[in-house]
């Protein structure tokens, strides 16, 4: 009987350079606009979940809302995040990124993607049908292990 093909060490080498390249284009990105990783993080969070609260950040992070409030600021001020008072209650606040804010974040997705295109524009059209249905078939298999929790 054939031995089982082994895919977790080729998806483990491939882990490890997506999420160093992916990791190393946003700090860079990051860097470029003057903004920390977290302050950066807390702006993906917000364009990916929607109005959120400071607490929730807070959570998220798993930092005080003190250190929360420190990183928001900077972002309020350059303008990047907008407060407003929470209608459910008064002394909380809601935060929301602003048009600039959310410039700043696609441009930061499209220089993550950048490399990616790059190495796709390195690879033949058979080497792009193949992993194209590699990819389908391991994100339909992520997102059913998602759904089961």
């Amino acid at each position: 009987m054939p031995k089982p093909v082994q895919i977790t060490q080729p998806m483990r080498e491939w882990m490890d350079v997506f999420m160093h390249r992916s990791m190393r284009g946003w700090s860079q990105f990051a860097k470029s606009t003057g903004l920390s990783m977290p302050q950066f993080s807390i702006l993906m969070q917000l364009h990916y979940r929607g109005t959120t609260g400071l607490s929730e950040i807070s959570e998220r992070f798993d930092i005080s809302a003190a250190a929360a409030s420190q990183l928001v600021e900077k972002l309020v001020q350059s303008g990047y995040l907008e407060r407003a008072e929470d209608p459910n209650d008064r002394r909380a606040k809601n935060l929301r990124l602003t048009p600039a804010g959310a410039k700043l974040v696609n441009e930061g997705i499209q220089e993550r993607y950048r490399w990616m295109e790059e190495l796709a524009s390195n690879l033949d059209a058979e080497d792009h049908a193949k992993i194209s249905e590699a990819l389908t078939i391991l994100t339909q298999a992520a997102k059913k292990m998602d759904e089961k929790k």
